[in-house]
C-alpha cells in the first residue's frame, strides 16, 4: 500500500467537488447515502463530501453478506449507493434492484463498462470522476454567475446534526448508531492529548474505514497535517518495514501478531542467539517491573495506602534493582531490540483499541521499549472515552478518561455508584455519546439514562487515588475485566469472566484462537483452533509423532492442548475441562469475527451448539 500523498489543499478541493457533484445529481441535506466500500483515499473523499452536503452516510465494508447490506440499506432508508467497484455492484445489484429503492449508484473505482447486470441501465450510475467533474463544473459556474449564486440554496449544518449511521447487530436485529458532528468534533479536538503528533509524523492504519475508531483517528490525523499510510493484514509486515511509521493505530490482534512473529523469529534462531535474546528479555521485563514500582505506575484495588516507611523502602529497593539492571537492559536494546525497531518502526507509539490487550503482549512491548498505549471506547461513544496517556502509561489499564468525559462504576442490580476499587458496570457521560439508535427509541432508553449516562455493558473498576507507594501515579485509571453479557454462569452459581482465561491461553504458541464455554454447565470447556504448524513442531519435539509426520491426530491434539492450558492458565481462578478442536479458524468472511478481528462469541457458540452439547455429554 502507499501513503496518501495528496496535499491538504488539493484534498479539500476534491472533497468540495465531490460534495457539489452529489448536490448536482440530487442528494439533499438529511438524506441518507450508503457507502459500502473498503479503505482507500476515495472513501475518505466520499465520506467527507457526503458530510459537507448535510446528508448522512450509512457505512459498511464489502465483506458483509448481501442480505446484511440490504438490511442496513432498507432500515436506514438510504436513497443511493456508493460502492467500491463494478465487481462489488455486480455482486449486490440483483438483490438491491429488486428489493430496495435505489435512486443512483456511484463507483469509487473502475469503469462502468464492467457492469454486467442489465437492470443497471434503468438506474443512473456515475463513476467517481464523473461526480468530481460535475462538482467542479458547477462550482466554476457558480463562481462566475451572480444570479446562480443568489439562487443557490443551502442548509446550515448544526453540531447536533447526525453525520453518520453505523450499524451493529444485536441478536439478529440491526441497530443504527447515530453520531453527530458534535460527537466527532469532540474526538478531533481531544485526541492530541493521547497522541501528540506533529506535521511530518507518519501513521499506519489498517482498520475498516467505516469503523468509528478508524474514522475518528483518520479525521484527527488530517486536521494535524500528518501523513497517512493505508495497509492490510497481508501487507502489514512489509509496510511496517518499508514506511517506518511513527504511530500505528490498530486493534490488539495486530500487536499479538507482531508479538508472535518476533517470538517465532527468536525461537528459530541459533541456540546461542536464542539463549541471549531470551535472557535479555527476562532482564528487561524485570527492569521494567522495578521501574514501574519506583515510578508509582502500578495498579492497586486496595483503598488503604502503605505507610510512609513501607512506601519508602519499597521505592528504594525497586530503584536499586532497576539501577543494577539498567546497563544490561541498555545493552539488550542495542544488540537485540534495535533490530526489532528497525523492522517495524513504531518509533513513537502504537495505539491499541477495539478490544482487550493481553497483559503478556503489553509487558513484552514495554520491555523492548516500543510504547503501546491502550485505549477504550464504543461505537456509541464516537468511540474514545479513555486512553493511556504518554506520560502515564499504566499497564493493565485503559488509562484515564479523556477530556470532558466522566466515567463511573455502578452496581449491576441497584445502579448505585461503587467506590474506587470495586468491580461493577462501567458508565460513561460526555459530548461524544451518541444521539441514539435510529428508529429504536426503546434501545436508546436502555442504553442512555435520563441523565445522559451511557451503559457500556463492560465490567471494570477504577484504581483508588494514592499519594504514596507504588500506585501513587495510577489513581483514577480504569481497568476492564470483560463484558457483562460474556460472563459465564456455571451450574454451581459461580460467575466466570472468560477473557482472563482466553488471554492467558493465547500465550501458548500452539493455540491460535480460543473461546471459553460452559454456560449452565458444571465446569468450563473451550473451543480451540490450534496453530497447525506450531502444534506439529511441538509434537515432533516431544516425540508424540514421528519426525517425518505431516499432521497430528485429533486426540493427540486434544491431549497436547490440555497440557498447554494447564501450563498457561494455572494462575487463573478456573480451569478448562473438555475441549472441542476445530480445523478451520474463525474469520471475518465466515461471519465469526468482526471487521476489527474480535471473535463473535455468540455466533461461535450458536454454530457449534450440537458439538458443544455432545462434548458435555461425555463429562461426568
Amino acid at each position: 500500500m502507499v501513503p496518501l500523498k495528496c496535499g491538504l489543499r488539493a484534498l479539500e478541493q476534491e472533497i468540495l467537488n465531490f460534495c457539489e457533484g452529489l448536490r448536482v445529481i440530487g442528494l439533499k441535506p438529511e438524506e441518507k447515502l450508503a457507502i459500502f466500500a473498503d479503505n482507500s483515499c476515495r472513501w475518505l473523499v466520499s465520506d467527507q463530501g457526503i458530510m459537507a452536503t448535510g446528508a448522512i452516510n450509512v457505512v459498511r465494508g464489502t465483506r458483509s453478506s448481501v442480505e446484511e447490506l440490504l438490511q442496513i440499506y432498507n432500515h436506514s432508508e438510504s436513497c443511493g449507493l456508493v460502492v467500491d467497484d463494478p465487481e462489488m455492484l455486480n455482486w449486490i445489484s440483483e438483490t438491491f434492484y429488486s428489493r430496495a429503492a435505489v435512486r443512483f449508484v456511484i463507483l469509487l473505482w473502475g469503469e462502468k463498462s464492467s457492469i454486467k447486470n442489465e437492470a443497471a441501465v434503468e438506474i443512473p450510475i456515475y463513476s467517481y470522476k464523473e461526480i468530481i467533474d460535475l462538482g467542479h463544473e458547477s462550482r466554476e459556474a457558480l463562481r462566475h454567475d451572480q444570479d446562480a449564486r443568489n439562487q443557490y440554496i443551502y442548509k446550515t449544518i448544526n453540531s447536533g446534526d447526525c453525520y453518520t449511521c453505523i450499524y451493529q447487530w444485536d441478536t439478529g436485529n440491526p441497530k443504527g448508531v447515530m453520531l453527530t458532528h458534535k460527537n466527532l468534533l469532540h474526538q478531533i479536538t481531544n485526541l492530541w492529548d493521547i497522541v501528540p503528533a506533529v506535521p511530518g509524523d507518519r501513521f499506519l492504519s489498517m482498520l475498516p474505514p467505516w469503523h468509528a475508531y478508524e474514522r475518528a483517528c483518520e479525521y484527527f490525523i488530517f486536521t494535524h497535517g500528518i501523513e497517512q499510510v493505508y495497509t492490510t493484514v497481508k501487507n502489514l509486515k512489509e509496510d511496517l518495514r518499508r514506511y517506518q511509521p511513527h504511530y500505528v493505530i490498530s486493534v490488539p490482534l495486530v500487536y499479538e501478531t507482531l508479538y508472535r512473529g518476533i517470538q517465532k523469529q527468536i525461537s528459530t534462531s541459533s541456540a546461542v542467539r536464542k539463549l541471549v535474546a531470551l535472557l535479555f528479555l527476562r532482564i528487561s521485563l524485570a527492569y521494567m517491573e522495578a521501574k514501574r514500582i519506583y515510578e508509582g505506575k502500578c495498579l492497586a484495588r486496595n483503598l488503604t495506602q502503605p505507610s510512609h516507611l513501607s512506601a519508602f523502602f519499597d521505592w528504594l529497593s525497586a530503584w536499586i534493582f532497576a539501577v543494577i539492571l539498567w546497563p544490561l537492559h541498555a545493552l539488550a536494546k542495542k544488540i537485540v531490540y534495535s533490530k526489532i525497531h528497525s523492522s517495524i518502526g513504531i518509533s513513537k507509539a502504537g495505539v491499541s483499541g477495539g478490544g482487550s490487550l493481553p497483559p503478556h503482549v503489553d509487558r513484552f512491548f514495554e520491555a523492548i521499549e516500543i510504547k503501546v498505549q491502550n485505549g477504550y471506547g464504543l461505537t456509541e461513544s464516537s468511540p474514545v472515552v479513555a486512553a493511556r496517556y504518554p506520560t502515564c502509561n499504566v499497564l493493565g489499564s485503559i488509562g484515564h478518561p479523556i477530556r470532558h468525559t466522566e466515567i463511573k462504576v455502578v452496581d449491576a442490580e441497584t445502579d448505585v455508584v461503587l467506590p474506587h476499587g470495586s468491580k461493577g458496570i462501567v458508565k460513561v457521560r460526555g459530548p461524544q455519546v451518541m444521539k441514539g439508535y435510529y428508529k429504536n427509541p426503546e434501545a436508546t432508553r436502555q442504553a442512555i439514562d435520563e441523565d445522559g449516562w451511557l451503559n457500556t455493558g463492560d465490567i471494570g473498576w477504577i484504581s483508588p487515588p494514592h499519594s504514596r507507594g507504588r500506585s501513587r501515579q495510577a489513581g483514577g485509571v480504569i481497568v476492564l475485566e470483560g463484558r457483562a453479557k460474556d460472563t459465564i454462569v456455571l451450574s454451581t452459581g459461580e460467575n466466570v469472566e472468560p477473557s482472563e482465561i482466553e488471554e492467558a491461553a493465547l500465550r501458548s504458541s500452539v493455540i491460535q484462537q480460543i473461546v471459553v464455554i460452559g454456560q449452565d454447565q458444571r465446569r468450563l470447556g473451550a473451543i480451540i483452533v490450534p496453530n497447525k504448524e506450531e502444534i506439529l513442531l511441538e509434537a515432533k519435539r516431544l516425540s508424540i509423532v514421528e519426525s517425518n509426520a505431516t499432521e497430528v491426530s485429533k486426540q493427540k491434539q486434544i491431549n497436547m492442548l490440555h497440557e498447554e492450558l494447564k501450563k498457561w492458565t494455572s494462575d487463573c481462578s478456573f480451569q478448562v475441562g473438555p475441549i472441542l478442536v476445530l480445523d478451520e479458524p474463525f474469520t471475518i468472511d465466515s461471519g465469526l469475527m468482526t471487521p476489527t478481528m474480535k471473535i463473535r462469541r455468540d455466533r461461535v457458540v450458536s454454530l457449534y451448539k450440537e458439538q458443544i452439547d455432545n462434548l458435555y455429554k461425555g463429562v461426568a
